[in-house]
């Protein structure tokens, strides 16, 4: 098993958070949820603009550990108003394209200030 960035990262206030940015463990990869955070700061902005902060921030993960979009089976996604699904979904569709993973959506409240979270799931044949 193998764990990315097993000291965490900067939270918010600049705070480590105390998990892995990933596991992973025979060619799957278990991503920690992503919020649309840059330098420790959750972004301002529409539900798309943290959409796509928070997918950019899960493949700067997948990259890191040496996975790509195409490799993601699963994603998790919390929404913290219902009313952002289909806008949510708009900007999932445009990143993912033909790559559509399996997907749980739930409205949930959000531990820090943002309208979403996300986490994922990837695996690849390990050569």
């Amino acid at each position: 098993m193998k764990r990315h960035g097993p000291d965490g990262s900067i939270g918010i206030a600049g705070r480590r958070v105390p998990f892995s940015h990933a596991v992973e463990a025979d060619g799957w990869l278990h991503v920690s949820s992503q919020v649309p955070m840059v330098d420790g700061m959750i972004i301002g902005g529409t539900i798309e603009e943290q959409t796509r902060q928070t997918i950019t921030n899960l493949l700067g993960i997948l990259k890191h550990a040496g996975y790509e979009l195409g490799d993601i089976v699963r994603c998790g996604v919390w929404l913290e108003d219902a009313r952002d699904f289909f806008p949510f979904n708009r900007v999932f569709s445009e990143v993912f394209g033909e790559h559509l993973p399996a997907r749980t959506s739930i409205v949930a409240s959000m531990v820090i200030g943002c309208k979403v979270e996300m986490d994922c799931i990837a695996f690849k044949v390990k050569k």
